[in-house]
């Protein structure tokens, strides 16, 4: 999932370069959804979530480290 928020260009910037790396793309969660969201991610968006494991990768990025964060969480 990525976490972002409505308005964010950095947002739309990680989108982009998540959806080159995977076709299907990923859940586009805003943090203005919920306080806890805010709380812990407003000063870090983007942030690329992977439920599972609890990995996150920050912004900034690019579609290498997508594509090595996406590989790395799908052996663990």
């Amino acid at each position: 999932m990525l976490f972002g928020t409505s308005g964010c260009h950095l947002c739309e910037q990680a989108e982009i370069i998540i959806n080159a790396c995977v076709p299907d793309g990923v859940e586009y969660v805003d943090i203005a959804e919920q306080e806890q969201w805010q709380e812990q991610y407003a000063l870090r968006i983007p942030v690329l979530y992977h439920q599972k494991t609890k990995q996150e990768l920050g912004w900034p990025f690019d579609q290498v480290e997508v594509e090595d964060f996406i590989g790395r969480v799908a052996r663990m």
